[in-house]
């Protein structure tokens, strides 16, 4: 339960920061922001939808924020802000855990797929992004070509089509049905290299 009121605590300060546009992290102390000063960085919008669950469970979410991903799949760091600049959640991982800062405070978690699940309402592939953002699979998982319009991998079918545009969407493939049990759509603010 209290797992639940903090994901929809989490996913409350996205929506209400938006709005009041007060209410956000503070930016990423000295030791934190050199630690990662020479990073990649990848910095762009993104679109999650999450339909309601079979039966009427509440995990139906529409989240959007601006994003910037730094670091690597081992160790980095993802912020997400509103639309008016308030960062809304600090995402930071190494191997074996991985944690958030919001305006509500802050919480750890086993892994970044753990995280992302409260924190979104569904288990985001944060590390394979580094290379999907890049055209590409992730290479530390199976993948398979799509058709010519991207491929799939960890259960997502990740379209690239609009590529060259700096925008990727990916949907989380519903073994049990058509429709996906999540929209992932990312659009970077500048070109990246391979």
């Amino acid at each position: 339960m209290r797992r639940r009121q903090f994901h929809l605590g989490a996913l409350a300060v996205l929506g209400a920061t938006a709005l009041a546009g007060c209410s956000s992290v503070p930016r990423a102390s000295g030791a934190d922001a050199a630690a990662l000063a020479q990073a990649p960085r990848l910095t762009g919008k993104f679109g999650l939808i999450v339909p309601a669950g079979p039966g009427g469970q509440p995990r139906g979410q529409n989240v959007n924020a601006s994003f910037e991903l730094l670091g690597d799949p081992r160790r980095g760091q993802l912020e997400m802000s509103t639309p008016m600049g308030s960062l809304v959640a600090r995402v930071s991982w190494q191997p074996g855990s991985a944690w958030v800062k919001t305006p509500d405070g802050d919480r750890a978690y086993d892994d970044i797929d753990a995280l992302t699940q409260e924190l979104l309402g569904e288990a985001l592939p944060v590390r394979a992004l580094f290379d999907w953002l890049r055209g590409r699979p992730w290479p530390q998982a199976p993948s398979r070509a799509a058709d010519g319009t991207g491929f799939q991998q960890l259960g997502w079918q990740v379209d690239l089509r609009r590529f060259g545009d700096q925008l990727i969407s990916a949907q989380r493939l519903n073994p049990n049905g058509s429709e996906p049990l999540a929209t992932l759509r990312l659009k970077l603010d500048a070109p990246v290299s391979p």
